[in-house]
Parts: structure tokens; sequence; C-alpha cells
């Protein structure tokens, strides 16, 4: 996130577009904000009142030995004092109801505006960078609400109300005030620059350790560093940066420290300047003692708010930053929406039609900033064809095996199904729907998926099992469990389904995963099931009782299966064969054993394998 810093705004303008969305965001909010700017000011006019009282107490109420009007001065005070808390815990109360109502609705925007954004965004967005602007820049953006707003009104009311009370009871003052302001600015500009350098190092520093700490406190990270023996190597580096981070922190709170002490022996220069002219005015009869405290009260209020003031664009322009980058996230561009006239699909039969299929992959980035790597401005649209002219048929309650090498295209053709991206020309359909005239969740709903690395949330058995259906009664997970032989597992856990999984279920053996991966299908109930090489993980024995349940739990449904498996792909009744994103062959195991060819190679090599793996 970009801090208090010239150079990072340097030569921004405000944006009547960006403040016209800042205030469409806050606008629920405009009560509160029109209370917490009165709330504001009104504690600013109430510092007002002290000083003069104070001036009454010296000028009146001791030179007269009034004892009742000092009562009456004494208890207009400790009212101001108590009238000033109050205000302050009504600031602090209006301020958080707004900022924190700004952080949930800017949050659960980005939210729900991400997830629905094309898998495009995911494989190229660095997950760390859309985190950062999910939590750092939203909290900037509510304080360019609560804090920047609130402390620009502050400070300018403040300045207002001190020095229209200095000239009231003596414009000689407000040339003292003026003459000594060099003495505050220019501090604050020198340290202050200073300090915005050191900022920067320390937020690059930060940034680097914590990637450090994310990358090797995953398990894939832990696991990598333990069976490499780098864990002496991983301190000493991790050492050398959290060191840097040391380094700049000292500096950073010896300059800050040596800030304030400046600003204080200024400050103490100035009040000594305002009591020596203001006591020689004052022995020579030209303004009352009362008087005097009261100005050097005013006058020494003045240099905090000018100080303020003259960072105020940097702080105004640093927290509009914060908006544009949510902004730029928001503003993504969806390049799969459901069309205008969106039917559902409605009991589902799972016919598949793929009709001469074309398909690269879009190199367009959603959002620039969150790429590893900037795009080339002269970049082609999309990449080479990964998909050529695909055609086939398959029909309702068909077990349909995809085969061919790496990079035939074979995943890529499954996700085509479920619309996780758009052919580029050609066109996919189910039940004669083209795709792209379904609404995206009824679609969805129809299609049950079990993918290469099956991915389980770092929560329970059961709630994993029930994510594609909430509602499922404890009688069809068990059916659902028994399906995928996954039942003794479960039971020989001590907590059963409210076992913990591990973050990406990492505590089950790849095959359970699986497994568990299936179940949670087979609940889901589809009209058409896509397994990408779902049982790759499985043993011979494993893999043939989920075979054994899927040959039940599949009957009746259209089943796109993507394996190295002989005992998949022979129980096909039609296998289509992919080669550099051309459907080359297409037929049964034994007419395609037939007529020979690359279906014919491959299913040799399959051989050699399975007889070298037994």
């Amino acid at each position: 996130m970009i801090g208090s810093d010239p150079a990072a705004v340097a030569g921004m303008k405000l944006s009547r577009t960006v403040l016209t969305r800042v205030w469409r965001f806050a606008r629920p909010y405009r009560r509160l904000i029109v209370g917490f700017l009165g709330v504001i000011v009104g504690s600013s006019l109430l510092s007002l009142v002290p000083p003069l009282l104070f001036r009454e107490i010296l000028d009146n109420a001791i030179p007269d030995a009034d004892r009742g009007l000092l009562h009456v001065l004494a208890a207009f005070i400790v009212a101001a004092a108590v009238a000033d808390a109050g205000l302050a815990l009504g600031e602090r109360y209006l301020s958080s109801r707004i900022g924190e109502g700004i952080i949930y609705h800017l949050r659960v925007s980005l939210f729900d505006h991400v997830q629905r954004l094309p898998m495009s965004f995911f494989t190229r967005a660095q997950t760390g960078a859309l985190t950062s602007r999910m939590n750092n820049d939203v909290l900037g953006a509510q304080r360019a609400v609560t804090g920047t707003l609130g402390s620009v009104v502050s400070n300018v009311v403040t300045l207002a109300a001190n020095g229209t009370a200095i000239v009231v009871l003596d414009w000689r003052f407000a040339a003292i005030t003026v003459v000594l302001l060099p003495l505050f600015i220019i501090p604050t500009k020198r340290v202050g620059r200073r300090l915005q350098d050191l900022t920067r190092q320390q937020m690059d520093l930060n940034a680097s350790m914590n990637t450090t700490m994310t990358e090797r406190f995953n398990v894939s990270g832990a696991l990598l560093v333990k069976l490499f023996g780098r864990a002496t190597e991983e301190t000493d580096d991790f050492a050398a940066r959290a060191d840097g981070v040391r380094v700049v922190g000292v500096r950073s709170a010896v300059y800050g420290r040596t800030f304030f002490v400046a600003l204080g022996l200024v400050g103490a220069l100035a009040a000594a300047a305002v009591y020596w002219i203001g006591g020689q005015l004052a022995i020579s009869g030209s303004i009352t003692p009362g008087t005097l405290v009261a100005l050097a009260a005013f006058v020494g209020r003045i240099y905090g708010p000018l100080t303020s003031l003259t960072n105020a664009r940097i702080d105004v322009m640093t927290a509009l930053v914060s908006f544009e980058r949510v902004f730029e996230v928001l503003d993504a561009p969806n390049p799969i929406p459901d069309r205008p006239g969106a039917v559902d699909l409605v009991a589902p039969r799972g016919r598949i039609e793929l009709d001469a299929v074309r398909f690269a992959y879009p190199t367009t980035p959603v959002v620039a900033s969150l790429e590893a790597v900037a795009p080339r401005p002269d970049a082609e649209r999309t990449t080479a064809l990964v998909l050529d002219g695909v055609t086939a048929v398959i029909e309702p309650g068909q077990l349909v095996a995809l085969v061919g090498p790496s990079g035939a295209g074979k995943t890529t053709l499954s996700q085509l199904v479920p619309r996780l991206y758009d052919v580029t020309s050609g066109a996919v359909r189910v039940d004669s729907h083209d795709v792209r005239d379904l609404t995206q969740e009824s679609l969805r709903a129809a299609i049950g998926v079990v993918t290469q690395d099956a991915h389980l949330f770092h929560d329970t058995i059961g709630n994993n099992l029930r994510y594609g259906r909430p509602d499922a009664s404890e009688l069809e997970v068990a059916a659902a469990v028994r399906a995928a032989r996954i039942e003794d597992l479960i039971a020989s856990l001590p907590a059963g389904l409210d076992t913990l999984v591990g973050e990406r279920g990492h505590r089950l053996s790849g095959g359970e995963k699986q497994r568990l991966a299936i179940a949670r299908m087979l609940l889901k109930d589809p009209a058409i099931v896509i397994l990408d090489e779902a049982t790759s993980h499985l043993d011979s024995e494993n893999e043939l009782l989920v075979q054994q349940a899927l040959a039940q739990a599949l009957a009746g449904r259209t089943s796109l299966v993507i394996a190295h498996r002989l005992s998949t792909i022979q129980a096909a009744d039609n296998i289509l064969v992919l080669d550099e994103g051309r459907l080359v062959q297409q037929g049964t195991h034994h007419e395609l054993l037939d007529r020979g060819g690359l279906y014919a190679g491959l299913y040799r090599i399959l051989v050699r394998s399975e007889l070298e793996r037994t």
C-alpha cells in the first residue's frame, strides 16, 4: 500500500470520477458523516473556551477577589472538559461506525466481484497482491473518509477559530505567529521527507519478509525445506531480512522522536517569545495578564494544524490512491457474463455437443497491476490455438474418455463444458442449448467435477462433502461416502465427519482426497460428471473399488473422463483421441486398436507402464 509519500502521488490530480464513486460508497453513511464532521467542528470550537475562561479568572475573578465568579468560571471549565470528553467519545463512535461500514461494503463488493471473474484472472493474478487489495487498500480507503477527512476538517476549523481569536484579542500576536511559522514548517518538511523514505524502506522490507513467511509456512513450502535440509539456511536468510527491518525500524524511531523533540523545542521557543513579547506589553499595560495567557494558548494551537495542512494534499491524494486501487479490481471486466435473456437449464439430460470448437487462452490481462509480469503493449490478444475444430457428440448416459499425449487439450476441452472459458469459435452445447445462452449457475449446478488436484478447504470432512449441497441429510452423506469407498477411513477417525482435513487436505493421502472429492461430487447428484484424472492418485486396489463405485453411481449420467489408466479407458462407451488440439480419432477401445494410429501407440505405452507398475 502506498504511504503518505509525495513521490508516490506526484503529478496526480483530483479526479471527479473517483470522488463521485467514493461518495457512492459513503452515501449510505451521509447522516453519520454530517454528525461526525459536526462533532469535529464542535470540539474544535469548544477548545476556545478554556483559555478565555482562564483569561476571565486572571483578569477579573482574582484581581477583584470575586469568589463567586471564580466558582462559576471553574464550573464552566469543568463543564467544558466534560463536554469535550463526550464529543471525543461521540467522534470515536461515529468514525468507527462509518469506517467499519465502509470496510464491510468494500470487502463484500470486492469478494463478490472477484469470485465471479473468469479462471484466466486467477491463473495470472498474484494471490498476495490481490489479498493486499482486499485488506490494506480497503483499510486505506476507510482511513480516507474517517481519518484524512476528519483531520483536514479539524485542522481547518482549529486554525480558523484560533486565528480569529488571536486577531480579536490582539492583532500583533498574529504577526508574531506568522514570523515564527517557518521554524515549524522547515523541520516538518525536511524530517518528514526522511521519514517517508524510511517508511518506504520499511514497507518493502516487511513485504519481502512476509513473502518469505508465506512461502515457507504453507504445507508444500515447509515440506520442501525439510526434504532439502535447508532449515538453517532459511533461518539465516530470514534473519538477514528481519535485521533489515530492525535497522530501519530503529532509524525511523530515532528520526520520529527527533522530529517531535525538535517541534517541542520550537514550540517552547515560540511560547517563550510570546511570553517575552507579551510580558513586555503586559508590563506597559497594553494587554492584561489573562489576555497574554489566552493568546499564548491560542498561538500554541496554530502551528500543529498549519504543519498538518502543508501535507493535506499529499494525504488526500494518498487516500484516493487506495480507493483507485480498490476500484481497479471492482472495474475488472468479466468476459464471461450471463447473456441478456439467458435461460436456466431445466431437468438436464446430459447431452453434450462439440461443434467445430476452436479455443485459445486469452492473454489480455484482467487487472494488469496484479500480474507478476506486465503485458507487452504489442502482445497478441490470444495465444496459439489449444483446440482446433473439435467436433463430437456425447449422448446422455455415455461414459466418454478423453485420451491423448500431454498438452493435447484434454483438460481445456473439459473446462469448456461448464463454461470456465468461452470458445474462440464454434460452440459447446448441453441439451441443444449453447452454454453461452444458459445461466452459469444452472449450467454448473448440472455438472459435477473432480479435478486432477482435488482441493479441500481447511474445514471438517463433513463440511467439505456438503460444499456443493449444504442441505444434504446424514443418510445422503453416508450413501455418497459408501459409494466412494471412503466409509472405512471416516469410521476409523476419532472425530469422524468432524475431522479437520488441514490446509488443502494435506492431512489426507492423495487417494483419500480423491475419494472424498468423488463423494462430494456424488452428493451433488449432477447430470454430467467430469473426472479429470480422478483415479491417478489411487493404487490398483483402491482404484478398483472406486471404479466399481463409479460404475454404479454414474449410471444414467453423462461422464467425461480424462484418465491414463487402462481400466478407465477400456470401460468407456466412446473414446476421443486428441493430439495438438485436434480430434484425430474416436471410437471404442477395440475399434481404435484395430485402426492403429495414435491410440494404438498410446495403448502400448499404457500397457507397458501397467506391467512395470505391477
